[in-house]
């Protein structure tokens, strides 16, 4: 019980520090001074697509250092399966392990609206194209993508997030630095895949604020942020168990 309440709440830690702060602090503006015309100038002071993919790489930081050891600190189902096919997790924890990293990201998305909420313009119109910092393709793309660009990064995406996980948590990998190598490499993974989908190679992730939109548009594509990533994760586990694992001899 202690592994997966350390999965709900890494996992809760991470929708809330990554979706978070897309949704509160990413384009936040303030009305602050006066030009020298004396026309009021609007100081745009969001943190933007790099704070944001920061704010992600360290939610991964501080969660796996802090509950990486009871659990392994996965925060994510592809993580999870990839981990069970590279042979390094127990099947008989998979589907436990996949409803703590859901409930616990349903939860941040909760806690995401109501403090969002107390900001009075703050509504989620179902028409939005990407409320609550959803992942989508098409008009749900930040940047209009369509299906098969978005089905294609978030495969690779995955897969590399997940090849890193396997290599630096590899017993001949130097021992600490484990944690500081995924939050960075989840920094890079953002920092190229938000304008294509906001970025998910978590089905976790994404299923947490996509539900609370209410939109049936946002949630039907959510098939291809669980189809994806875990396709991705179970390559990286393939290819690590079957090409980088030390043989018996």
């Amino acid at each position: 019980m202690k592994k997966y309440i350390a999965e709900f709440l890494g996992t809760f830690w991470l929708v809330l520090g990554g979706c978070g702060s897309a949704v509160i602090s990413a384009a936040y503006t303030e009305t602050s001074f006066q030009s020298a015309a004396g026309e009021n100038v609007s100081l745009d002071s969001g943190i933007g697509v790099l704070g944001v993919a920061i704010a992600f790489g360290l939610t991964v930081v501080s969660g796996a250092y802090a509950f990486g050891h009871i659990s392994g600190g996965h925060f994510n189902p592809a993580v999870s399966f990839g981990l069970f096919v590279g042979k390094r997790f127990p099947g008989g924890d998979l589907l436990p392990y996949i409803i703590a990293q859901v409930v616990g990201a349903i939860v941040a998305g909760v806690v995401i609206y109501f403090i969002a909420s107390g900001e009075s313009s703050f509504i989620i119109n179902t028409n939005d194209a990407n409320p609550l910092a959803v992942n989508g393709y098409g008009k749900h793309s930040p940047d209009g993508y369509g299906l098969i660009p978005a089905l294609i990064t978030e495969i690779i995406m995955t897969f590399m997030f997940l090849m890193v996980i396997l290599g630096i948590t590899d017993r001949r990998a130097p021992a600490g630095f484990a944690p500081l190598a995924i939050g960075l490499a989840l920094i890079l993974i953002h920092l190229i895949s938000i304008p294509v989908t906001n970025t998910s190679v978590n089905p976790a992730r994404s299923t947490g604020v996509a539900l609370l939109t209410l939109n049936a548009e946002i949630i039907g594509q959510l098939w291809l942020f669980w189809v994806a990533p875990i396709l991705g994760g179970v390559l990286a586990g393939l290819v690590s168990s079957s090409v980088f694992e030390e043989s018996e001899q």
